[in-house]
């Protein structure tokens, strides 16, 4: 039986990423696409929780979705796919998904990551564009298919979510790296509806890249795709021990809850 492979994005199932991305890993296995019905930009890990969800079936094994990423996934996994999927594919991103600012928001990366909790194989693919604005598609969707082909063969540890960041041609190679950070100072335009209300857009601003020089927001910029194994355990075992939380503990031993 061929490997299932269930592709999803925060672009729309419409997407250039995720059509040239399904051609691509149809050599692979069965590819079925649930992804959202429009752009989701920045939703994270949400769930549309308070109305009813609609799932349209676009064609064979191609549905949208009216919500987030996460939505995609959960109902991907519970209800339109005919078995468990052997890999999970986010993307192929617009922009990327670089530091620890740009993985907390991000819808693409959320879709894997929800992948992740449903202890399917998931990876997030986001792709920088070149000095023109110009975006290669087809030659991300080659290195996609390489990294596919080896996590359809060697699976990856339990908890853990690749984000992959594939910069503009050419590219000079390939690592495996920690996060960094961008630095976003958000841009808050006020502005009046036609009724004299208020209302504001919240824009991205230009991002500051910090991190040291061997951080993903550093490597990408030098021309070197990018992996980062992220973990959904968020715990830092280091500080349980911290003395601030033994006081914490010392301070409440007598109450009564």
């Amino acid at each position: 039986m061929k490997p299932l492979i269930l592709l999803t994005n925060d672009d729309g199932f419409y997407s250039e990423g995720i059509e040239t991305l399904s051609r691509h890993l149809k050599k692979l296995g069965q590819i079925f696409v649930v992804a959202p019905d429009r752009e989701q930009s920045a939703t994270s890990l949400s769930l549309t929780l308070h109305r009813p969800l609609k799932v349209k079936k676009i064609k064979r094994h191609i549905y949208a979705v009216d919500g987030t990423p996460a939505d995609c996934i959960y109902l991907a996994a519970r209800k339109l796919l005919p078995r468990k999927p052997s890999l999970l594919i986010s993307g192929i991103n617009r922009g990327p998904n670089l530091g620890q600012q740009d993985i907390s928001y991000s819808g693409t990366v959320a879709g894997a990551i929800q992948g992740t909790f449903l202890q399917i194989p998931s990876a997030a693919i986001s792709l920088m564009h070149d000095e023109t604005g110009k975006f290669s598609f087809d030659a991300a969707a080659k290195i996609a298919y390489r990294i596919a082909k080896e996590l359809l063969k060697k699976k990856l540890p339990a908890g853990v979510t690749l984000n992959i960041n594939i910069p503009p041609l050419p590219i000079k190679g390939i690592k495996i790296v920690k996060l960094g950070q961008k630095r976003y100072n958000p841009e808050i335009i006020e502005r009046t509806d036609p009724r004299k209300r208020t209302y504001y857009w919240i824009g991205t601003g230009n991002p500051k890249a910090k991190g040291d020089i061997e951080s993903d927001v550093m490597i990408a910029k030098k021309g070197y795709i990018t992996i980062t194994p992220l973990h959904t355990d968020l715990t830092d075992y280091q500080l349980i021990q911290h003395p601030l939380f033994n006081d914490i503990l010392e301070n409440l031993k007598d109450e009564t809850f």
